[in-house]
């Protein structure tokens, strides 16, 4: 069971387990809107399990000191190709080392960028200029990136979710939006 956790201002945020959550609870950083029918029992205490829960204070927007991933890759280029600049589903994409390992490229920020496997297989093992291609844009080292939006399979939100998010298919993936 998962936890959507909301912003002050009742925006999606995250999605926790729903023990994080209750320890969330107990610590008083957020208030609880809705609940799924399970009950969780310890000795001293039974509640049902937290289903959306509201942070009471605000938390940083941005990410600072930014670690290199998959996602935070995808999220600095938008998932978009940085080829063809068509935006695709987390799935339908891969990164792409600009100068490639077999030429001595790196795995770091300034080499990598966001790439469908339609043009990372025309570009292969060369650079742009040897495959005839062009980046949209340079890949770099973000100092910050937005916090990603939540990419979730459509059937894994559930429906008391419902009011609080609104999904937006995007072949598969669902991406959680505000309503407010």
């Amino acid at each position: 069971m998962k936890t959507l956790l909301l912003t002050p201002w009742m925006t999606p945020h995250n999605v926790v387990s729903w023990e994080t959550a209750v320890t969330l609870i107990f610590l008083g950083k957020v208030e609880i809107l809705e609940e799924y029918d399970e009950e969780i029992r310890s000795p001293s205490i039974s509640l049902r399990a937290p289903a959306v829960a509201r942070l009471k204070k605000l938390v940083s927007l941005v990410k600072r000191g930014v670690k290199f991933s998959r996602i935070n890759v995808f999220s600095r280029d938008n998932f978009r190709c940085q080829y063809c600049g068509s935006r695709k589903p987390m799935r339908e994409l891969n990164y792409d080392h600009v100068i490639p390992r077999t030429q001595g490229g790196r795995t770091v920020w300034e080499n990598i960028a966001t790439c469908c496997y339609p043009c990372n297989e025309r570009k292969g093992s060369r650079t742009p200029e040897q495959a005839g291609m062009k980046l949209i844009r340079a890949p770099f080292r973000p100092r910050s990136l937005p916090i990603s939006h939540l990419y979730l399979e459509a059937h894994q939100v559930p429906p008391e979710w419902n009011g609080y998010c609104i999904t937006a298919s995007d072949g598969g993936d669902a991406l959680l939006l505000a309503t407010g």
